[in-house]
């Protein structure tokens, strides 16, 4: 078997976990060889010796019963850039880079490029860390409830170079930077935003991933009730709050920012799909 023959096996195993069975077995076989995609294609007629099929049947398996393909090569690229990720964090998604453009956005219009923001349910730290990398005088705080998720952000800060400028607090949303007394100009968040009846179970990808990054309530809101409760002492009073979630959910969020902060601004932002993605306002 060459690594053609072995791509398109694969290929055909994988095509039922989420309509990505040939990206994800050059992803695998990338991560077995050693090779990128281009070295894979140049080297499309060389066989396979024993070892490297074996490893690579493994990893396939472990695809096929729905594992994430970033948990199974240990890393995901999100922005330009490479996270580790494992079952103790979510996998960046792609929808969230519009969240780190409006945040970009936002933050060089204020003239807040050398401010503070937090980044709240940080996990693996992908949208404060990246933030940190694109604007390089910003100052940011990940806060999280799991210890482990800290873990995760912590070595990708270190892995992108932003270690200094990072700071990790472990607890409720807001509430670790109450002893702090700084006021942030810009709140990001990407919390539980699915309802607790609707959380996916294996082999569903998303059912490999930490429930409690995942199970937003009764009605997926409950997280962003608390958060927007919180606001106040925190965020400046000209702070902007950039809100990610599901498309049939942006809606009621949106009710709910209005029902807290009757004079918000709000704007809805939209993915590369051109689905309601995340919503970004300003208290008043």
């Amino acid at each position: 078997m060459n690594v053609s023959d072995a791509l398109r096996s694969a290929a055909k195993r994988l095509q039922h976990i989420g309509d990505t069975g040939a990206l994800d077995a050059s992803r695998l076989l990338e991560h077995v060889t050693g090779r990128d995609r281009a070295g894979l294609l140049m080297a499309a007629d060389v066989p396979l010796d024993a070892d490297t099929r074996g490893a690579f049947e493994a990893l396939v398996a472990r695809r096929e019963r729905g594992e994430p393909v970033a948990y199974i090569v240990g890393n995901a690229g999100f922005y330009g850039r490479t996270f580790l990720v494992d079952e103790r964090v979510l996998v960046p998604r792609p929808e969230s880079e519009h969240v780190v453009e409006a945040v970009v956005d936002d933050l060089r219009a204020r003239r807040k490029t050398g401010g503070i923001i937090v980044d709240v349910g940080t996990g693996s730290g992908a949208l404060g860390i990246t933030l940190a990398c694109e604007l390089p005088a910003l100052q940011v705080y990940g806060t999280d409830i799991s210890s482990d998720a800290l873990s995760v952000a912590r070595h990708n800060a270190a892995l992108n170079n932003v270690f200094q400028r990072c700071t990790f607090l472990a607890g409720d949303l807001l509430a670790p930077l109450r002893r702090f007394g700084e006021r942030v100009d810009a709140v990001v968040a990407n919390l539980p935003y699915i309802p607790a009846d609707h959380v996916p179970v294996a082999p569903n990808p998303a059912g490999f991933e930490p429930r409690i990054a995942l199970d937003g309530g009764p009605d997926g809101l409950d997280i962003y009730r608390r958060l927007l409760a919180q606001l106040d002492g925190i965020a400046a009073a000209d702070a902007a709050i950039f809100l990610e979630a599901a498309p049939g959910t942006i809606e009621p969020l949106g009710e709910l920012v209005e029902e807290t902060f009757p004079t918000a601004y709000i704007e809805i932002g939209e993915d590369y799909a051109g689905l309601e993605r995340f919503l970004q306002f300003v208290r008043s």
